[in-house]
């Protein structure tokens, strides 16, 4: 009992208020709570690799902008020959070979039309050359009868050949010509580039196809093939539809031109047929600038009768051509094609202009599969028209003729008799 109270009156002096002394910590807990998370150090490694990857990642993807945008055109070049290869492929010719047969043409045509331009554009050069004193005596003439001056072209071409101008304009011109065989030999390359890549992507059509698909399930699949299928037939339709309309305007300059008498009309209307039909956007105005250029040299009102002709012609394009031809290609709005015309050159340049509507078409194609849509009600606004006045909408002045009613039979009852009491 002697023991029991002792150690009664210890632990009351130990914890006056009845609590239990806390312990000594662990030694864990410690090394827990004072030192660094074992995680810490791996979460900082891994956002440094993932940093690093990123960073290496957007170099590698901006040294090969121009790479992956040649593979691109190549792409869409192959989905435009596709529906030429499958069908010399389908009378049991090898697809490398088709291939080969389509790239041979399109370099002989466009061969003979660079030939058939630079020969016209030398010819009007040595024109221009050779009748060049006779210009500058009349504007010369002209100005000593209109400012009374005593000038002639001896004086004028001795000022001109010690001037420090010319000088300078000569060595700059030198310099420039080593930049522009630059650029010639990498527009050379790139244009060999895509050649390749679309030889390849066409003859090889097939197996890309069957390579895409082996890492996909069958359902994913069947929308990949659905989707290719789509993008050949609206590059292909779209190459088709701009290729009749640069034949049609073609042969409407001409007509034009050879009638005016304009020297190289064959090469013009060819000019003018490609340039403003494969050129979005300003390709017509591109197109019927030499035209105009070349008769402005025969007669300054055959450039204005061009002009006329051109603009006319647009405008039957715009609304009577286009729309027939490219019904069942590529039906986009002409709005649409502006705006994605104008999206493709903000993003990828002349290349975005020239893939903007085969891309917008095949999008568009695509996706109407997905969307369900609706019979549109028989409604006048919905042609633009303004609802009739005397018709309402069913459901309309139901609650007015509640009140009506209601009224109605107030007054009514209240003049019926009433019986005697």
């Amino acid at each position: 009992m002697a023991s029991t109270d002792e150690s009664a009156q210890a632990g009351q002096h130990a914890s006056p208020l009845g609590t239990t002394p806390p312990g000594p910590p662990a030694a864990g807990a410690v090394a827990r709570g004072g030192g660094m998370p074992r995680w810490l150090p791996r979460a900082m490694v891994l956002a440094l690799a993932l940093i690093a990857c990123f960073q290496l990642g957007s170099w590698a993807f901006h040294q090969l902008t121009g790479l992956l945008i040649n593979i691109l055109i190549a792409f869409f070049m192959a989905l435009a020959i596709e529906p030429a290869v499958s069908w010399m492929a389908s009378f049991g010719m090898r697809r490398g070979l088709a291939t080969g047969l389509v790239f041979l043409i399109l370099l002989i045509v466009s061969a003979g039309f660079i030939a058939l331009l630079g020969s016209m554009l030398a010819g009007q050069i040595i024109d221009i050359v050779e009748d060049f004193p006779k210009y500058v005596d009349s504007v010369i003439s002209w100005i000593n009868t209109t400012f009374h001056t005593e000038l002639s072209r001896v004086d004028i071409q001795d000022s001109l050949l010690r001037s420090d101008w010319l000088r300078k304009y000569v060595q700059n011109s030198a310099t420039g010509v080593l930049d522009v065989s630059a650029q010639v030999l990498g527009g050379l390359f790139q244009l060999l580039t895509i050649t390749l890549f679309a030889f390849y992507f066409a003859a090889d059509g097939p197996r890309l196809r069957r390579a895409l698909c082996s890492v996909l399930p069958p359902a994913r699949q069947a929308e990949v093939l659905r989707a290719w299928e789509i993008a050949v037939s609206k590059t292909g339709g779209y190459i088709y539809s701009r290729g009749l309309m640069a034949l049609v305007s073609g042969l409407a300059h001409y007509i034009l031109l050879e009638s005016l008498g304009v020297d190289y009309a064959p090469v013009l209307a060819v000019w003018v047929g490609l340039v403003s039909q494969f050129i979005p956007t300003i390709g017509t105005y591109l197109a019927g600038a030499l035209p105009m250029l070349i008769a402005f040299t025969v007669n300054p009102w055959y450039a204005l009768w061009v002009l006329v002709f051109v603009v006319i012609y647009q405008q039957f394009e715009n609304y009577v051509l286009q729309p027939k031809l490219t019904a069942k290609t590529v039906d986009i709005h002409p709005a649409v094609a502006f705006g994605s015309v104008i999206a493709g050159t903000a993003l990828l340049g002349a290349v975005g202009a020239l893939i903007a509507i085969p891309v917008i078409a095949t999008l568009q194609a695509f996706l109407g599969a997905y969307v369900k849509r609706y019979d549109v009600t028989d409604d006048p606004r919905v042609q633009g028209r303004p609802r009739a006045q005397g018709r309402r909408e069913p459901g309309s002045g139901t609650l007015l003729k509640r009140i009506r009613r209601l009224l109605r039979g107030s007054s009514q009852a209240s003049q019926e008799p009433r019986p005697p009491s």
